[in-house]
């Protein structure tokens, strides 16, 4: 159902169709004029005008219900032959209405400049004249309206299409977060178990962290999207419980461009990477272990970068996503349709790259570039 336009937005409609039917009654006394010339009866500028936007303020005037009828009457598939037979049927009363008025008021305009006329003999030629003209008037008004409805009821349902794709999406997305975060708490909650029995001073580290880790979780997960700093900021974290359980095993390594920093990301983005690369890259070797991390921007884009130094794939060997990666993918997807991607190949120096590829945003209360 269509919201009614505000009193405003209405008045300028009407004025609108007040000024297209003043111009088409200015074009007709125009040509009134210069044809009554041509033919050696001129008449003055004055009557012109009067003859010509009286017969179409008329046509005006009964445009209203004849739009009202194309509104109630739309001839569509299932129904045009028994609507194009009102329509028939309302054209022709439109003539004759418009003829009767017509006559009325050049018997009115008669009475005043002594120039008597019978009604019957005005309404008489008006009919041998005008009747099918005004029935093609009528066509073209019920055509503008289907046109004009048609327009309306397009326009609805393309902004009803957007909102719900939009509210899909958001659904879609909620989902997706809501997936991820008991997956990654489940997986940390089995690293504590883990320790509390080998280190009991480092598992209650680990409870501590993994409390601060879950406040923040807990304030940001209403947003789809938050700047890297942030992103940053949450993955520190959680890299302080993995600290505590691999120690000197794990090495960070950060390559960041400050003008990132700012750079709208999809929220927990980081995580699921920087895990997968623990869990198979890290985890499995006694050697000590590096991750890297990089962003970057490169023109219209932002390039971030997880590196490990683990095994990597081993040839034909394809990745296996778990719950974390495959949620990643399929958000990214949704923030940014065919605008990302995101990849994984064994890396030149070693180990499993993960490269992520999205659009570079500034958040809205940022920085300006």
């Amino acid at each position: 159902m269509s919201v009614r336009p505000p009193a405003q937005i209405r008045s300028l409609r009407w004025l609108g169709w007040f000024c297209v039917w003043t111009l088409i009654g200015l074009s007709f006394a125009h040509q009134y004029y210069v044809s009554s010339a041509s033919f050696g009866n001129p008449v003055p500028w004055r009557h012109a005008i009067s003859h010509s936007l009286t017969d179409w303020y008329l046509f005006a005037a009964l445009s209203i219900p004849a739009r009202w009828l194309a509104r109630r009457f739309v001839i569509e598939r299932g129904n045009w032959m028994r609507h194009a037979g009102i329509h028939v049927a309302a054209g022709a009363a439109f003539s004759l209405a418009w003829m009767a008025l017509r006559a009325w008021i050049g018997v009115r305009q008669g009475s005043v400049t002594g120039e008597a006329v019978a009604f019957a003999a005005l309404f008489g030629s008006l009919l041998a004249k005008t009747f099918y003209f005004n029935l093609f008037v009528y066509g073209v008004v019920i055509s503008v309206a289907h046109a004009f409805g048609y327009y309306r009821r397009f326009h609805e349902r393309e902004i009803s299409t957007l909102e719900l794709e939009k509210r899909l999406t958001q659904a879609k997305l909620q989902a997706l977060q809501m997936q991820l975060n008991p997956h990654f708490l489940f997986n940390t909650l089995h690293t504590i178990s883990a320790l509390v029995h080998k280190d009991a001073e480092a598992a209650d580290r680990m409870i501590s962290r993994l409390s601060r880790l879950l406040r923040y979780t807990l304030e940001s997960t209403t947003a789809h999207e938050v700047p890297l700093k942030q992103e940053l900021a949450f993955l520190d974290r959680y890299l302080e419980i993995e600290q505590t359980r691999f120690g000197s095993r794990l090495t960070v390594v950060r390559e960041i461009d400050p003008e990132t920093l700012a750079a709208q990301v999809p929220n927990l983005l980081l995580q699921p990477l920087v895990e997968n690369a623990i869990r198979h890259g890290i985890e499995p070797q006694s050697r000590p272990g590096r991750i890297e991390l990089r962003a970057q921007r490169w023109k219209e884009q932002l390039r971030l970068e997880v590196r490990d130094n683990g095994l990597g794939f081993s040839p034909g060997q394809l990745t296996a996503e778990g719950v974390g990666l495959a949620n990643t993918r399929a958000r990214l997807q949704q923030l940014y349709g065919s605008d990302q991607r995101i990849e994984f190949s064994n890396a030149a120096e070693g180990g499993l790259l993960v490269q992520v590829t999205i659009p570079f945003r500034i958040e809205a209360n940022g920085d300006s570039e």
